[in-house]
């Protein structure tokens, strides 16, 4: 028999057992996980297509192939970034149907990449958002500078969870950052985009 720390809810995790009810076959478990992770993956899918309806369809995408096979995946600690990484994939499908062409590399030279210099306007972001014009800054980007941007600033996430969906190193995810703030910088103005510190 299995014990209790094992299904017991952790810190950290705090849907664990949510996660490994609905792995196990509960129905109503997994309508909770479509809860739980339904904003954040809409986010990734959104970063990715620039498009509500894509992005919508992505999401469902993504939770009917959870569903199918949840059996599969035995540790509910994993699945979070199973998830996100099968939306970001299903995403990435979907613009190479509408825009076939080759993804941008990261570049090595920026994985040594220092924090400084990435900011967090976040505000800023949600704010042009509501206008609009966060649409056509973002989509100039890069599909990798744009999710990480997205994931980082707009959805609060850590460089630990965001380096495990886009499947980086934390240096390549800084550098990606970097390189990403630079040019919003230039494309917005610097004024605009005014560095805070950095607390998480």
């Amino acid at each position: 028999m299995k014990g209790d720390s094992e299904s017991s809810p952790t810190d950290d995790f705090p849907e664990r057992e949510t996660v490994r009810r609905a792995l196990r076959g509960d129905d109503a478990a997994f309508d909770e996980v479509v809860v739980l992770y339904g904003r954040r993956l809409y986010a990734i899918a959104y970063a990715v297509v620039q498009s509500r309806t894509e992005a919508e369809d992505v999401v469902q995408e993504t939770f009917l192939k959870a569903f199918a096979r949840r059996w599969m995946i035995r540790d509910p600690e994993k699945f979070p970034a199973w998830l996100y990484r099968t939306a970001r994939n299903q995403a990435l499908d979907a613009l190479r149907k509408h825009r076939p062409q080759s993804l941008p590399h990261d570049d090595p030279a920026m994985q040594g990449a220092v924090d400084k210099g990435v900011g967090t306007p976040s505000a800023h972001l949600r704010a042009l958002e509501r206008k609009g014009a966060v649409h056509r800054l973002l989509n100039a980007l890069p599909d990798h500078h744009r999710v990480a941007v997205t994931l980082r600033f707009m959805e609060g996430l850590g460089y630990g969870e965001i380096a495990a969906i886009m499947g980086l190193s934390r240096g390549a995810l800084r550098g990606i950052l970097a390189r990403a703030m630079e040019t919003l910088r230039k494309s917005a103005g610097t004024a605009f985009f005014i560095a805070h510190s950095e607390n998480q």
